[in-house]
């Protein structure tokens, strides 16, 4: 069939069949089809949507569009978690290694960051040596030994979807659940997993500023990856603040190190950040037959914690995959730091009541730790840290963040941001006036 007669079907509003699908697909990787074509595809099916077997046929075709890896003799279940983006994310840092140090085996493709959210792969880069982009023979090495290897999408692995993103990245047919879902499951099916669970970021910093929106994309997710045999669960998670204390790559990844090591006590392990993390990692233990229920998998995946083997597994991830064998131990000596720290002043006395949390990620991509552009560097040095929760009381001129940046005028600049996205509001209803909204906004199960 001509491409543009499959372009008509579902501009009209009619289901493309399977053999439809597929062809579209194989266009996308021998390039018969133009970026015309595809970008005209992408709006019909952005303005009239895909059912549930539509869907589930264009995710086992992008996944079988080029290599589908396969974990045999594995001793235990192969599992991974997916976040939909946030500010401050750095869950997937923590959870892999911990997963790791209960049982199972975590191959995560992560990616890099897209608009005001951060990106795994930049964190990782801002680790000296760390190959994000090993061969297939270290990466399988790396995953049966460590039971972890966080790298970047290789360009085998479901290259449909890289060219078809690509294109809807600027045609402006990226928020579409059904090719969001397809997106996210084609690499994580071709990444031959057992059990997925997926982290759907809710509110003002987040895809999803909605529950609706966001209970839409995960029961998306839910089914479709059921449809195309992956056990998966997913979390909708309060995106209304900035996760943890800081925000930037090479700060988060001095965070993250903190978490696993217990630096500081419970103090290294935000309260909301740490939920969040055991609420994930004990689903995939379920999932994965590792704890007969998210009581016990808690209570192992603390004892990882408090014993010392997550920490242990990520750095033997961390070594294994070209980074300095002592990063745990000297984080500092390895993660550059940024010249100018500044501190963000209170401008008045009161509750922190509210945060504009994509405003902030936006103040860390302007200090130079995102990208307005695909070819734009990242400086890992950037961005915020002691980041006070919603709910904090401040004294005027107490700071609500501390800024990182390359020189006094960004730095004004993000301080200035920082305090514009933050919401101060006198305090009438007593000390018990201000409740906290809950971290796990809601499951999904099939």
């Amino acid at each position: 069939m001509l491409a543009q007669e499959i372009i008509r079907t579902k501009r009209d509003g009619q289901a493309l069949s399977t053999s439809q699908i597929e062809q579209f697909v194989r266009g996308l990787v021998d390039g018969s089809w133009s970026e015309g074509q595809i970008a005209a595809l992408g709006m019909a099916v952005f303005l009239r949507g895909m059912g549930r077997e539509e869907c589930v046929a264009l995710t086992h075709a992008m996944m079988h569009s080029g290599r589908v890896m396969h974990w045999r003799d594995m001793p235990g279940p192969v599992l991974d978690k997916h976040s939909s983006g946030g500010v401050g994310d750095k869950i997937s840092l923590m959870l892999a290694p911990l997963v790791a140090a209960c049982g199972g085996y975590v191959p995560m493709i992560s990616g890099r960051g897209l608009g005001h959210t951060g990106g795994t792969l930049d964190k990782l880069a801002a680790i000296p040596g760390y190959n994000a982009v090993p061969d297939p023979a270290l990466f399988d090495r790396v995953v049966r030994t460590v039971g972890c290897a966080i790298i970047g999408q290789t360009g085998d692995l479901a290259p449909a979807d890289k060219r078809f993103y690509a294109t809807r990245d600027v045609t402006a047919t990226v928020e579409s659940v059904p090719l969001i879902t397809a997106s996210i499951l084609s690499k994580k099916l071709a990444a031959g997993l057992q059990g997925l669970v997926m982290d759907v970021k809710c509110g003002n910093g987040a895809f999803a500023d909605s529950l609706a929106m966001a209970q839409e994309l995960a029961q998306s997710i839910v089914a479709v990856a059921s449809g195309a045999g992956l056990k998966t669960t997913a979390l909708i998670t309060d995106m209304n603040q900035v996760l943890g204390h800081n925000v930037g790559n090479a700060l988060e990844v001095a965070e993250a190190i903190a978490y696993l090591s217990g630096d500081a006590g419970q103090g290294a392990r935000e309260a909301r950040q740490h939920e969040i993390t055991l609420a994930l990692g004990a689903e995939l233990l379920v999932l994965g037959g590792l704890a007969k229920d998210a009581a016990a998998a808690r209570n192992k995946l603390q004892t990882a914690l408090d014993t010392g083997a997550a920490a242990e597994h990520f750095a033997r991830m961390v070594a294994a995959l070209g980074g300095p064998a002592d990063l745990m131990q000297r984080p500092s000596a390895y993660l550059a730091a940024a010249p100018v720290v500044v501190p963000v002043p209170a401008l008045r006395t009161g509750l922190l009541s509210a945060m504009q949390t994509r405003d902030i990620g936006m103040a860390v991509v302007e200090l130079g730790g995102g990208r307005r552009r695909a070819s734009d560097a990242i400086d890992a040095r950037v961005g915020l840290t002691q980041v006070c929760p919603v709910g904090t009381r401040l004294q005027a001129g107490e700071p609500i963040a501390w800024v990182h940046a390359t020189d006094t005028a960004s730095a004004a600049r993000a301080v200035a941001q920082v305090q514009a996205a933050c919401t101060l509001s006198e305090e009438t209803g007593g000390a018990q006036s201000w409740h906290a909204a809950p971290t796990v906004l809601a499951h999904c199960r099939n």
